[in-house]
C-alpha cells in the first residue's frame, strides 16, 4: 500500500540515480535509500558497470539499521549474477521488511524475478512509484531491453532558416559556446556517437567529450563514448584528428572492404565492423540491431544533412535535439536534413515539443515523434 512519504523518498532515490547519468553505461542509472522509522539511514547510487549497485552502497551505509527498514530503489533489484552478485537476496538478508521500487526491470534476466524473490522472503513489495520519471532516466536501457535497439537521438545545429552550413561547408560556428558545451553533455551521457566519414573528414571532427569530470558534476575520470564512423567506401585514413583521441573508435564498412580498411587502420586502435549495405547505403535497422547486441543504450547522431535525413526518413529517431542560432544563412546554404518530400501534406513527419529552452544566445528545441 502506498504510504504518504513514499513519493518523497522515491524522489530522493531518483535524485541519487542522476549521479550516474554520465558513468553507468551500459548499466542503468539506479539510486537507493534506506529509511527506518522515518529517518534516512543509508543512501547509494550505482556509479560504474562492475562496481557495487545502489542497494549495496545504501545497505553498507545503513548497517544494522537496515533491519525493519524500507528500501526505496529506482529499479527492481536484480536477481541474477551479472558483473556483480544479485541485490534482491541481499536486501532480504539485511532484514529490510519493505521494498518500494519505481519500475520493474525490463532486463529479461530479471523482469519481475527480483520482486518475486523478495516476496517469497516475506518482504512487502510495492512498485510503480514515480515510474514515468524512472523510465525517462533510463529510456535507452529500457528500449534496448525491450526491442534490442538503442535509443536514437539526432543532434543538429542550425540557423533560423534551418541551414546547417554555408554552401562551401563552412559551419564553425553557427551556434554559440553555451550550446556547444551543452552538446558535450549530450555526448557524455551517450553510449555511442555516430557520424559519417564525410563529416569526420570535412570538419576534422573528434566526437569525444572535452569536459572534465568536475564540469559533469563528478570526481571520476570522464567516461568517453564509443565513436562510430560510417565509412561505406573505406576512405578514412589514420591521420585524422579522430584517431588522436584515446576514446574508442569503431569504423563501419561494406563487408567487401573489411580487410583493406583493417590493414589501412592497423596502426590505430580502431575496431572495424562489417555491416550490411543495401542499395548503396548502410542498412540502418541492421546497424541498430548490431549496436543493441553490443550493449549500446543511447546513440547520438552527429552528422551532416544526408545521414541525419536518412535516420529521419526511416522514422528511426526517438529524439531530435535542434540548437537554433539567431542568424540567417540564406537559401544557398546547406539544409537541415536531406529528406524526400511527402506526396501529400498528410504524409509529412509530425513531431511534438518535449522541451524548449534558451541555452546562451541560442534555443535548444527537443522534439519527439508524435
Amino acid at each position: 500500500m502506498l504510504q504518504s512519504t513514499d513519493i518523497h523518498h522515491m524522489a530522493r532515490a531518483l535524485q541519487l540515480a542522476h549521479h550516474g547519468l554520465y558513468t553507468t553505461d551500459p548499466n542503468p542509472r539506479v539510486g537507493c535509500i534506506i529509511v527506518r522509522d522515518g529517518v534516512v539511514v543509508g543512501e547509494g547510487f550505482h556509479a560504474r558497470a562492475g562496481e557495487p549497485h545502489a542497494e549495496v552502497h545504501a545497505l553498507n551505509a545503513a548497517g544494522e539499521r537496515s533491519r525493519g527498514a524500507t528500501a526505496y530503489v529506482t529499479l527492481e533489484p536484480c536477481s541474477h549474477h551479472g558483473r556483480t552478485p544479485p541485490c534482491a537476496p541481499r536486501l532480504a538478508a539485511a532484514g529490510v521488511t519493505r521494498v518500494v521500487t519505481a519500475m520493474e526491470d525490463p532486463n529479461p534476466k530479471v523482469a519481475g524475478r527480483g520482486h518475486a524473490l523478495l516476496r517469497e522472503a516475506g518482504v512487502e513489495v510495492l512498485t510503480g512509484v514515480l515510474e514515468a520519471e524512472a523510465q525517462a532516466l533510463n529510456e535507452g536501457f529500457v528500449k534496448r531491453m525491450r526491442t534490442g535497439r538503442p535509443l536514437v537521438r539526432v543532434k543538429l545545429g542550425a540557423s533560423l532558416d534551418a541551414r546547417t552550413a554555408l554552401a562551401d561547408g563552412a559551419s564553425q560556428w553557427i551556434t554559440g559556446p553555451a550550446a556547444r558545451a551543452d552538446v558535450q553533455r549530450l555526448r557524455a551521457r551517450s553510449s555511442l556517437v555516430l557520424s559519417s566519414a564525410r563529416t569526420v573528414r570535412e570538419d576534422g571532427a573528434r566526437l569525444d567529450v572535452r569536459l572534465s569530470a568536475a564540469d559533469l558534476g563528478g570526481e571520476d575520470p570522464v567516461r568517453q563514448p564509443v565513436r562510430l564512423v560510417l565509412d561505406r567506401e573505406g576512405r578514412l585514413g589514420p591521420d585524422l584528428p579522430l584517431f588522436d583521441s584515446p576514446a574508442p573508435v569503431w569504423v563501419a564498412v561494406d563487408a567487401a572492404l573489411e580487410e583493406s580498411v583493417r590493414a589501412r587502420l592497423a596502426g590505430t586502435a580502431a575496431q572495424v565492423l562489417a555491416l550490411p549495405v543495401t542499395g548503396g547505403r548502410f542498412d540502418l535497422p541492421a546497424l541498430l540491431d548490431a549496436l543493441g547486441a553490443r550493449e549500446i543504450n543511447e546513440l547520438l547522431v552527429e552528422a551532416g544533412p544526408r545521414l541525419a535525413g536518412a535516420f529521419l526518413a526511416a522514422q528511426l529517431v526517438d529524439e531530435l535535439v535542434l540548437y537554433v542560432a539567431p542568424t540567417l544563412l540564406g537559401d544557398a546554404a546547406r539544409p537541415l536534413a536531406v529528406l524526400p518530400g511527402p506526396a501529400q501534406l498528410a504524409q509529412r513527419l509530425n513531431w511534438r515539443w518535449a522541451d524548449v529552452r534558451q541555452v546562451g544566445d541560442d534555443l535548444r528545441l527537443t522534439l519527439r515523434p508524435r
